[in-house]
C-alpha cells in the first residue's frame, strides 16, 4: 500500500509538472473577432458577484455582450443585474428564464440565455468567476482553426477567508486542474469545466442545443463529449486559467459540493474508471498504509508523502493564481482526505440535494426526481 501511494504521489508530480508547463504557453493572436455572447446563469449573490462581473465589462475585445440570466424576479442576483445592465447600458442585458424544461437548474437557464444572445459564438461562464482582459482573444484565436469545436479554461481556487473556502480553493488549485491539465496533455483526454466553456452556435444547434442536456447533471463532461464524438471537432484547453473567487464558503457546502461530484463522476465515466480515481490521491492511500499496518515505516511514508502533497498544492497554487497558499500549505494534505471520503461516499451514492431538490443520478448523470416518502399511518390512531 506504501508503494501504491508512492506510485500515486508520482503521477501527482506528473500532473503539477503538466500543469506549470501548460499556463506558461503564450496565447495566438486571434485572426478574426467574431460577435461573442457571453452567458451568466445567476443563482444568489455569490461572494464579490459585482466584482467578478466587473471584470468581463471591461474585456479588451471590440464587439461583445453579456447576458445575465436569473430564475424569475424574486431571485437576490436581478437587483445588482438590473445595476449592471444601468451601469454597463448596451453591453449588459438581462434575461428572466421562460419555463423550466428539465431538471438541471443551470441548463433550464442556458436555454433562455442562448435564444436570447446574439452571438456567433457562445460562451458559459459561471457567476462565480472573475477573468483576464484577453479572456475573448483566446477564446477567439483558438476558433480560428474550424476543426476546433469547444474552449474551455484551467480554474483556479482563490479569495479564501473561511476554512471551507481554503479547502475547496486548495483542491481546485492542486488536485481538480492539475488533473484536468494532466488528462489533457499527458493522457489526451478531453475533461471540460463548466467554469469557462465556448462554443460556436451552428456546433451548439447541430448538437441539438442546450435542450439535449436538461436532464443530466455533467452539462459541461458531456457537452466535450458530443463535440468529440459527433461532431468530430478538437476540444481546446487554453493555458490562462480563470479565477473562481471562493470566499466564505462553510466546511458543511464544501463537503456536500464534493459530495455532489463524486456521484456525477462515478455516472459519468463508470465505476471502474471512478474507483482508479484513488490513484489520485497519495495523501489517502498513505494513511489508508499506516492504518492498516502502523509502523514507523508506515508513518514515516505517511510523512513524507504529507509534506510532498503540500508542496505540490503550493507549487500549483503559484502556477495558476500567482500566489501560493502561505502557513496553510502545510495542512493542505488535510483537503486531501477528506476528498478521499467524497470519493469513498460516491462509490455507493446515487442521490444528491442539489439547490433544495433531491435528486437520482443514473448512467451518464440522468437526472430522475425522488419523490418524497409517503408517510404510512399509524395503525393504533386509526383503530381509535
Amino acid at each position: 500500500m506504501i508503494a501504491v501511494a508512492l506510485f500515486a504521489l508520482l503521477l501527482a508530480v506528473v500532473q503539477a509538472v503538466a500543469l506549470r508547463r501548460h499556463v506558461r504557453r503564450t496565447p495566438a493572436a486571434p485572426r478574426s473577432l467574431p460577435f461573442i455572447s457571453v452567458l451568466k446563469p445567476l443563482c444568489g449573490v455569490d461572494d464579490d458577484l459585482w466584482r467578478n462581473l466587473r471584470t468581463f465589462a471591461r474585456l479588451d475585445y471590440p464587439r461583445f455582450e453579456i447576458v445575465l440570466g436569473v430564475k424569475d424576479a424574486g431571485d437576490a442576483a436581478f437587483p445588482l443585474a438590473l445595476q449592471a445592465r444601468r451601469r454597463w447600458p448596451g453591453l449588459v442585458r438581462v434575461a428572466l428564464q421562460r419555463g423550466a424544461p428539465g431538471l438541471n437548474p443551470k441548463v433550464n437557464q442556458l436555454i433562455t440565455l442562448a435564444q436570447a444572445a446574439r452571438g456567433d459564438v457562445l460562451v458559459v461562464s459561471d457567476s462565480n468567476v472573475r477573468v483576464r482582459r484577453d479572456y475573448l482573444k483566446v477564446i477567439a484565436a483558438a476558433f480560428d482553426d474550424a476543426r476546433v469545436g469547444l474552449v474551455t479554461h484551467p480554474v483556479a481556487g482563490a479569495g479564501e477567508r473561511s476554512a471551507g473556502a481554503l479547502f475547496d480553493n486548495t483542491l481546485m488549485c492542486g488536485a481538480t486542474t492539475p488533473g484536468i491539465i494532466g488528462a489533457k496533455c499527458v493522457a489526451g483526454r478531453d475533461l471540460v469545466v463548466g467554469k469557462s466553456m465556448a462554443l460556436r452556435r451552428g456546433d451548439l444547434r447541430a448538437l441539438g442545443g442546450f435542450e439535449r442536456l436538461k436532464d443530466v447533471l455533467a452539462e459541461d463532461f458531456l457537452s466535450g463529449r458530443l463535440v468529440t464524438r459527433e461532431l468530430g471537432k478538437r476540444v481546446v484547453l487554453a493555458s490562462s486559467p480563470v479565477i473562481n473567487v471562493v470566499r466564505s464558503q462553510g466546511m458543511g457546502a464544501f463537503f456536500s459540493r464534493y459530495l455532489r461530484w463524486s456521484v456525477m463522476q462515478r455516472k459519468a465515466v463508470g465505476t471502474p474508471a471512478y474507483a482508479a480515481q484513488i490513484l489520485l490521491n497519495p495523501v489517502a492511500l498513505a494513511l489508508a498504509a499506516l492504518a492498516a499496518s502502523p509502523s514507523a515505516a508506515a508513518g514515516f511514508a505517511f510523512a513524507g508523502v504529507w509534506i510532498a502533497r503540500a508542496a505540490l498544492h503550493e507549487s500549483s497554487a503559484r502556477a495558476l493564481r500567482g500566489r501560493g497558499l502561505a502557513a496553510f500549505c502545510l495542512l493542505s494534505p488535510a483537503a486531501d482526505l477528506l476528498l478521499g471520503a467524497a470519493w469513498a461516499a460516491g462509490l455507493w451514492r446515487d442521490e444528491i440535494c442539489w439547490r433544495g431538490n433531491r435528486l437520482r443520478v443514473c448512467a451518464g448523470t440522468r437526472l430522475e426526481p425522488v419523490e418524497p416518502a409517503i408517510a404510512q399511518p399509524d395503525l393504533a390512531t386509526l383503530a381509535r
